[in-house]
Order: C-alpha cells, then sequence, then structure tokens
C-alpha cells in the first residue's frame, strides 16, 4: 500500500505553483517593459469559439493556446458574491433569464452557460474561481461591470491576484476606488481622446491605456510611452474579421504602426502564431 503523506503532497503544490509562475513571469516582465519589442496578446472573454465567454474552460484554454492575458467581466450578485458575466441579463449567455443583479448566487450558480447556441454543463464561474487558474499562468484584465468594487477588491486582494490582475474601466470614479485602495494594484483607463489619455496618465500613472482608431496617432502612442506605459487597441470586428480570412499579417502590421503593443482579440490561436512568424511574440 503506498502511504502519501502530508510533506509529498505540499511538496507537490508547491512544484507545481513554481512551474505555473515560471509561465507567467516572462509575460509580466513584457507588461511592466513598455519598450519591449513583444506585442502581448489579450483575449477577448478569454477564449470563446469552442467554450463560453468567461468559463473556467475559456480560461483555461487561454492559458493553453500561450495568451499574455485574458480579458473577463466581472459583476456581482444581488448576495455580494462576484461573478463572471459581461450582460445586464443572463438570458444571452446562459439558459435562464432575468437581471444578474437581481439573482442570488445559488440562483446564478443553478443555470448552464450557453456556446454557440447549445447549453453546455458549465456554470457561472466566481471571480475568485477565475483567478485560481489564472494564477501563476496569465495575465487577468477585470473588465469591471458593476460599481460594487469593493466585493471585487476583496477577492482579489484575498486571492493574493495584485501582482497579475489589472482593473479596467471607463469611468475614472471607480478607478480611483481601486486606486485608493491599493497603489500596488495595476489599472488601465479607457481614454477616448489625446487629452483623456494625457488626463488619465496624470492622475493614475497606469500600467497600461486603453485607446481606439478614432485617435490612434504618433502623438497620442508618443505621449503614453513616454509615461512608461502600455498600449491597448482592439482588433474586434473588422480586423479580427480579416485575420480570419487570412488576412493576418497585414492586419497586424496595420493595427501596430502607430507603437500599439497590446492588442485585444477573439482570435488567439491565429494573432498569436502570426506575431511569433513577425519576430513580435515570445
Amino acid at each position: 500500500m503506498i502511504r502519501i503523506t502530508l510533506p509529498a503532497i505540499l511538496l507537490f503544490f508547491v512544484v507545481c505553483q513554481t512551474q505555473a509562475q515560471k509561465q507567467l513571469d516572462p509575460i509580466k516582465k513584457d507588461f511592466l517593459n513598455p519598450n519591449s519589442k513583444n506585442i502581448l496578446v489579450a483575449s477577448h472573454r478569454a477564449v470563446h469559439h469552442q467554450f463560453p465567454e468567461n468559463s473556467r474552460p475559456a480560461i483555461q484554454e487561454a492559458i493553453r493556446l500561450g495568451v499574455d492575458i485574458a480579458e473577463i467581466d466581472v459583476k456581482v450578485s444581488k448576495d455580494g458574491i462576484p461573478m463572471l458575466m459581461h450582460d445586464g441579463k443572463v438570458d444571452r449567455t446562459t439558459n435562464g433569464k432575468g437581471s444578474f443583479e437581481t439573482l442570488t448566487f445559488e440562483e446564478l450558480r443553478k443555470l448552464r452557460l450557453v456556446s454557440n447556441g447549445k447549453v453546455t454543463d458549465e456554470t457561472i464561474p466566481t471571480l475568485e474561481e477565475a483567478l485560481q487558474i489564472a494564477k501563476g499562468n496569465i495575465l487577468v484584465d477585470l473588465d469591471l461591470k458593476t460599481d460594487q468594487i469593493d466585493k471585487v477588491i476583496e477577492v482579489v486582494k484575498k486571492m493574493e491576484a495584485t501582482g497579475f490582475v489589472f482593473f479596467f474601466d471607463s469611468d475614472y470614479e471607480i478607478l480611483s476606488k481601486v486606486d485608493s485602495a491599493s497603489k500596488k494594484f495595476m489599472i488601465m483607463p479607457r481614454a477616448y481622446s489625446h487629452a483623456m489619455a494625457d488626463s488619465a496618465l496624470a492622475r493614475f500613472k497606469p500600467e497600461v491605456v486603453h485607446i481606439d482608431s478614432k485617435f490612434y496617432t504618433p502623438e497620442v502612442t508618443s505621449l503614453i510611452k513616454g509615461k512608461k506605459a502600455r498600449i491597448w487597441i482592439n482588433a474586434l470586428g473588422q480586423p479580427d474579421a480579416e485575420i480570419r480570412k487570412g488576412k493576418a499579417r497585414e492586419t497586424l502590421i496595420s493595427l501596430t504602426k502607430q507603437g500599439a503593443n497590446i492588442i485585444q482579440t477573439d482570435e488567439p490561436e491565429k494573432m498569436i502564431a502570426t506575431l511569433r512568424e513577425m519576430g513580435l511574440h515570445r
């Protein structure tokens, strides 16, 4: 009979965590170095072609593919539990109906997530569960779909996730609450103009600023890089459609020509493969 001792079990978990951390370390090093030539890939709602969006297997697939950042959406249940959900209602992404914030954790947990129109066995994950999967493996962009920020911060602190989570919002008052809670928290403000980017940089000293194509100019990217921050831009929509047509290289050249160095996409596998061919990803 084989006896497994407590020290052996503890050693196993330490080894597993150490191996996972080795996956995160180069990503984090690149993320905090705005002058790195590597383009970081952010997977929108994790990887949701084969799996439900904002689900456990979607995050696991992002890790398997070598994605740098998993973007996930967080809301808070009626009884105060942060969980992953994008929409105000559960109708589109689950087999249930109703407003997310009017449902308790127990009610939400009974629902099953939908993928490509089919009901799966997957339940809505809590933020805590999502961070447990991500820990040591991948950076997490927390898209705040709630004003109950204290509940979210509580989970991030509990999971010791400060080093791999950053908070995203276009509401600077919400981000100010995050910033006030701890100067160790990483932040990504959304900017809609050159002036707004300038204001965000002065107010938060963020690690990254989210811009868009409407004001994606050398002046804006120079401003952001001058403050030692990375530049996030989306490939969602038409750029991703071009990637699906086999025009990934041309699309990426266009997306990065003015200096953007984090790209959010629904096509992470194709994007990573092409960036590696171009010598722009680890």
